[in-house]
């Protein structure tokens, strides 16, 4: 790799680490440039070489936070009798919060900054494309009308980004392992059944 790259990828790392860092400290609202720049021990010339912005610069971590999910949630296929092994929804669970709390700082930024919708709706977008194979092949009725899919994916990631929030803020350790468990015994398992798809022990 040339000399220039690694340059060019160590500044960029800095200037994110500074922007990370300043958004737990201040709020994204109250970080500017110049506090970005003097953080990153960078002039602002440096800066604008790497990025247009701050928003630019959130930008550039929240794709890569979608990323980070997408890379997590591997499709799943349903058996012959609609059954999903119940250590397989733990395990994909448990991986999700495994990767955020080992980038729990990145994550915050971009759920605390003005990303928490902005995620969710990314989500949304990746649980009906990875999992479209299950939602293909279920119909949920009530009474004399269809219940469209497309509204219990966005109940389902809202309930996801909920829990996410208050776990990514909150001081009381709960391992990834737990928050799984709870989520599966909460509101996990009762959606899936509603879907149609039955939990295999």
């Amino acid at each position: 790799m040339k000399k220039e790259d690694l340059r060019t990828k160590r500044t960029r790392k800095m200037i994110l680490e500074a922007f990370i860092n300043l958004v737990e400290e201040k709020g994204y609202e109250h970080v500017t440039v110049s506090d970005i720049a003097n953080q990153a021990m960078i002039n602002r010339a440096t800066f604008y070489a790497h990025f247009k912005d701050k928003q630019d610069v959130y930008d550039y971590i929240f794709k890569e936070a979608v990323e980070q999910f997408m890379m997590v949630l591997a499709p799943v296929q349903l058996g012959k009798t609609n059954q999903l092994q119940l250590h397989t929804i733990e395990q994909i669970i448990t991986h999700i919060f495994e990767k955020i709390q080992a980038n729990r700082v990145f994550f915050k930024t971009v759920l605390n900054a003005h990303g928490n919708e902005q995620l969710r709706k990314q989500i949304s977008q990746i649980l009906r494309s990875t999992y479209a194979n299950i939602f293909d092949q279920v119909e949920i009725r009530e009474k004399d009308f269809i219940v469209p899919i497309d509204f219990i994916i966005e109940y389902m990631s809202s309930t996801f980004m909920a829990s996410l929030h208050w776990w990514i803020n909150q001081e009381i350790s709960f391992s990834p392992k737990q928050m799984a468990q709870l989520i599966i015994k909460l509101v996990g398992s009762n959606h899936l059944k509603v879907l149609g798809i039955q939990i295999k022990e």
